[in-house]
């Protein structure tokens, strides 16, 4: 008697392995890829940091979660060609072409940085169909400066 019960313990352990072999099989996952949903944004705020080396342009909405960013080092830009203003334009083109996909009409504009591609910048958000409702100087100015060096000493 004890081999037979032996066997049916067995038996039950088989079933019960192919039992949980066939819940794993019929049980689809809870996770659903969720639609992409269009964000319709009016109105949003442009940043545009120019510095001697880049230009990079952010476009954000009113909160400041970006929307769309370009670079002249991300448009294919290298070395000093980076901080010319025609590298400014394309990047601003690009910046502009994505928040322009949001729905995005109106832009305010904050200028940083003392680059070659603020300006061109400026023009090319402008011409890609934007209304500016105004442009702001955020460049960092020391007030006084940084700690002179020590006296020499001969």
């Amino acid at each position: 008697m004890a081999k037979v019960d032996k066997i049916e313990n067995t038996d039950s352990v088989v079933d019960k392995k192919v039992d949980k072999k066939v819940d794993k099989k019929s049980k689809k996952s809870s996770y659903s890829k969720k639609k992409k949903i269009k964000k319709n944004i009016l109105n949003g705020i442009a940043y545009v940091q120019s510095t001697f080396n880049n230009t990079i342009i952010s476009i954000a909405d009113t909160n400041g979660n970006v929307i769309s960013w370009a670079s002249a080092g991300q448009k294919g830009f290298k070395g000093s060609r980076k901080s010319t203003p025609y590298a400014a334009q394309i990047a601003a083109d690009s910046a502009a072409s994505k928040a322009l996909e949001f729905g995005m009409k109106t832009l305010t504009v904050q200028v940083k940085g003392p680059g070659s591609g603020r300006e061109t910048a400026l023009r090319a958000l402008q011409a890609k169909g934007f209304k500016i409702l105004s442009i702001k100087d955020t460049t960092p100015m020391p007030h006084n400066g940084v700690r002179p060096p020590k006296k020499r000493r001969v």
